[in-house]
């Protein structure tokens, strides 16, 4: 006899073991997405993907991605993750400005800071004013310090010309302002002692060491009487910021006087006088664009105006002719430099068809080969009484000639 009933639970039996086995695939993916399994895998890709992006940022892509992209050839990792593009910089992007004292360098600085913000250039000015000689390891140092800025930099010291090929790094271009070398002796002299229209006080913290005796101490004695301040070496101030570090740049003489020149031509994209000195910024403007562009707009500006009229030396007092011969003569060097730089800013503002905006400078009458006046020996009564009628009307002539040439010399000294 067939057993009908078998089939009828064998195949209950089988539909029951189905949605056993269907139960038991569910409770097992239950149990893998677990909301505590879960969390720790979101929490385990959150912290790599974390850690690659900071990884990427301090070191770059990981170099097995960059082997997989040199194997593949196609791979654009690099291209969408690499260092940002270089802009394109200016030529030239390394300038600087190692300004002479007393030549109107705080007011060029001025100028640059707000250019620095208006234009984004990097500007570094350094507050070192009294360490223009550098031993060889500072120079190796500073030159290091200078060619690792970022770039489009100009940088800006007291200092004397710089060699950075000695050092094995890439020549910066130097730019300068000078002025008459009397002019800017008289600006230093009484700015040491009486400081400027920015505070009445503001000598005493630049000086606080300097004695009432030498704080009041006339011109005119200091360079009649030759004090060290009035005298060489002492006035052998402008050459050696253009010479460079070589010992010998601090010797007055043609050693030093013929190097400047050839560092000027050779080193120098231009050298400024502070007599023209809206000229100057014109041909700033004109040669490095990237930096000076509308500089003479700003400088000409009445807020700029307010500010730059603080910097004039105050109690300035023109000494008397003669000792303004004296002092000529013993500058004579400086001022063969400083008519080479005036002829060679002429020769510039030439060739780019310049248009002047200054006054021209004027040179005083008075040669270097003039014989300074001496005391003569007094004439007996006898012929003083015959020649007084002729001696007289000389004198007159004499006193004629010498109010021309002061009033010369006083033209030509430029304020402040």
């Amino acid at each position: 006899m067939k057993n009908h009933s078998s089939g009828p639970r064998h195949k209950g039996h089988t539909s029951n073991h189905s949605r056993n086995s269907k139960g038991s695939w569910l409770s097992v993916i239950a149990l893998r997405v677990s909301p505590r399994k879960y969390g720790c895998c979101m929490a385990a890709l959150l912290l790599f993907c974390l850690g690659s992006l900071i990884y990427q940022l301090n070191g770059g892509p990981p170099h097995i991605l960059l082997e997989v992209r040199q194997y593949l050839g196609n791979s654009t990792f690099q291209d969408d993750h690499g260092p940002p593009i270089p802009r394109d910089l200016p030529f030239p992007s390394q300038v600087v400005y190692n300004r002479v004292g007393k030549c109107g360098s705080r007011t060029v600085v001025l100028l640059l800071r707000i250019l620095s913000e208006r234009h984004q250039f990097n500007l570094f000015s350094s507050d070192i004013h009294n360490r223009t000689r550098l031993s060889k390891h500072e120079q190796g140092e500073l030159t290091k310090n200078i060619s690792i800025l970022p770039q489009p930099f100009l940088y800006t010291r007291h200092v004397h010309f710089l060699n950075f090929s000695r050092f094995s790094r890439e020549q910066p271009v130097y730019i300068n302002i000078i002025r008459d070398p009397i002019n800017r002796f008289l600006s230093n002299y009484f700015f040491r002692r009486f400081g400027d229209w920015r505070g009445e006080q503001n000598h005493m913290i630049r000086t606080p060491r300097m004695k009432d005796e030498e704080r009041y101490l006339d011109i005119n004695v200091c360079i009649l009487e030759n004090y060290p301040e009035c005298s060489n070496p002492r006035l052998f101030y402008i050459i050696p910021y253009f010479c460079g570090q070589h010992p010998k740049c601090r010797e007055p003489g043609l050693w030093a006087l013929e190097r400047a020149k050839q560092n000027v031509i050779e080193n120098f994209l231009l050298v400024g006088i502070l007599e023209e000195l809206e000229d100057v910024l014109l041909l700033l403007e004109r040669l490095l664009p990237h930096f000076f562009t509308d500089v003479l707009s700003i400088y000409k500006s009445p807020d700029y105006r307010k500010m730059g009229n603080l910097t004039g030396t105050v109690r300035k007092i023109t000494p008397t002719m003669e000792a303004l011969k004296v002092l000529y003569h013993r500058m004579k060097h400086e001022y063969d430099f400083y008519n080479f730089i005036r002829d060679q800013f002429h020769l510039m503002k030439r060739k780019i068809g310049l248009k002047s905006h200054s006054r021209t400078t004027h040179t005083p009458h008075f040669p270097l080969g003039m014989e300074l006046s001496t005391l003569q020996p007094a004439l007996e009564e006898e012929e003083e009484e015959e020649e007084q009628p002729q001696q007289q009307q000389q004198e007159v002539e004499e006193e004629e000639e010498e109010e021309e040439e002061e009033e010369d010399a006083h033209s030509w000294l430029v304020q402040p």
